[in-house]
């Protein structure tokens, strides 16, 4: 019987490999997802290279990507360069394969941050095909997009699974589908997550990511805004929904556990993150007897050309971003004139969340 493997998205802090160690010398952690990226301007310490190569050459190294940024309305130098360092990492490491994020994280000025959402058309469709596929050129494993914690209004919600199914038929990609984000949006716009998880094609689904979150206080005197802060404890809810997922996603290989590298620190915290761990693992164990056939991928051909930009939806996400680094008031934000956007039918209190994100990662 196939079962998907479990993990851990890797963390390089001292606080989280003494936390993971005792599940390390257990053989307890079948697979490693490892941001790659967040190391291209930093040194690896052995150890960390050690391990990752350890996993790498046991066929157990999955790659995510943080910055390469899929929808910049302009490609930019410094994408070039990410996709020539990714391409060395690949050649240096043993990777089963690549994810990145939905959403578009960088303009000029803004370089830090989480991914925020893009307007949902043809044009935005065109630059995420352009960028993948220079994304697949550049490797020969497969690649999936990550499904967005963060969006603006519920009807971008609904309408992100189908976005990224179109994104991804072009090179046989896969979804890698993060239910705390899903957990997110549910709460955040009062919508049943199963219904959420149902809009996604859970047949594409290969790869599934757990995490916990928290609350920020609603500056609207309504309910608290749920943010993927992956700082706490795998919600209740998450783990209720996970064996109907598990029968539902056929394709499935791996299940990884997500926590910030400096949130294991009290013998509470690591009781449970061990608490989660288990309990995913027992999860697994009982449920995974409805997937097929490891599938069998193959590189499809890609004929790239001059890369697709748009300068009107460059110019949208680039006073977008302002807008909200700047504070300016949500209402006022609703009333502005975009060539894509459409603030009018966004939800004032996730305009606030948006403004406090950007601001957290940009702080100066």
């Amino acid at each position: 019987m196939r079962k998907p493997l479990l993990g851990l998205s890797m963390m390089a802090e001292t606080e989280f490999v003494s936390a993971v160690l005792p599940l390390m010398q257990a053989n307890s952690i079948e697979v490693l997802e490892w941001s790659f990226d967040t190391f291209y301007n930093t040194e690896e310490p052995e150890w960390l290279s050690n391990l990752l190569n350890f996993y790498a050459e046991n066929n157990r190294l999955i790659g995510h990507g943080v910055y390469y940024s899929l929808f910049d309305a302009r490609w930019t130098a410094r994408q070039q360069m990410w996709l020539q360092q990714l391409k060395k990492e690949t050649q240096k490491r043993n990777y089963n394969h690549i994810t990145e994020h939905f959403g578009f994280m960088n303009t000029d000025n803004f370089h830090q941050g989480v991914p925020l959402p893009v307007s949902l058309n043809s044009k935005t469709l065109g630059i995420g095909k352009d960028r993948i596929n220079r994304l697949q050129d550049a490797v020969d494993i497969p690649i999936g997009i990550e499904n967005l914690a963060f969006s603006f209004s519920v009807d971008n919600v609904k309408e992100q699974g189908e976005f990224i199914h179109k994104l991804i038929e072009d090179i046989d990609g896969f979804i890698i589908l993060d239910i705390h984000n899903l957990y997110c949006q549910s709460c955040n716009f009062e919508t049943d997550i199963w219904e959420l998880i149902q809009l996604y094609p859970l047949e594409k689904v290969k790869e599934i990511h757990l995490s916990g979150g928290s609350w920020q206080k609603s500056v609207y005197g309504k309910k608290p805004i749920r943010r993927d802060t992956h700082d706490d404890a795998i919600p209740e809810e998450i783990f209720t929904v996970m064996p109907q997922l598990l029968s539902q996603c056929t394709n499935l290989e791996y299940v990884i556990i997500e926590r910030l590298g400096d949130t294991i620190k009290t013998q509470k915290e690591k009781k449970c993150f061990f608490n989660d761990f288990n309990r995913g693992k027992k999860i697994i164990d009982t449920s995974a007897d409805q997937l097929e056939k490891k599938r069998v991928w193959h590189k499809k051909e890609i004929n790239l050309s001059a890369p697709v930009e748009d300068l009107l939806l460059y110019e949208d996400q680039a006073r977008l971003t302002k807008l909200l680094f700047d504070a300016v008031d949500e209402a006022a934000v609703k009333k502005e004139k975009f060539h894509y956007f459409e603030p009018e039918k966004w939800d004032l209190e996730m305009i606030n969340t948006a403004q406090a994100i950007i601001k957290k990662w940009n702080p100066y």
